[in-house]
């Protein structure tokens, strides 16, 4: 705010401009080759929290999601050559 000879004007500056091309500075993650097909059915159990956390950890230390860890283990217990499921 400014005062000028007996009048008060108001200064507003612009918070940031509007950016450019969205596409050229969104990022979109890498589609991943193991995701669920597209028509997958979803399948919810309960876990600890710290069955959670170790399964968020190992994960994450893999550089995987969490359902694709799950995906895999199901897929290794109850594959075709599986000898004793449970």
């Amino acid at each position: 705010m400014s005062t000028e000879a007996g009048t008060v004007t108001d200064t507003v500056a612009g918070f940031a401009t509007r950016p450019g091309a969205a596409e050229r500075w969104i990022r979109r993650p890498a589609p991943n080759a193991s995701a669920a097909a597209p028509f997958s059915a979803r399948l919810t159990i309960d876990v600890t929290p710290a069955m959670r956390q170790r399964l968020k950890l190992v994960a994450v230390t893999r550089g995987t999601t969490v359902a694709d860890l799950m995906r895999a283990l199901i897929d290794a217990h109850f594959s075709d050559t599986a000898k004793e499921p449970i």
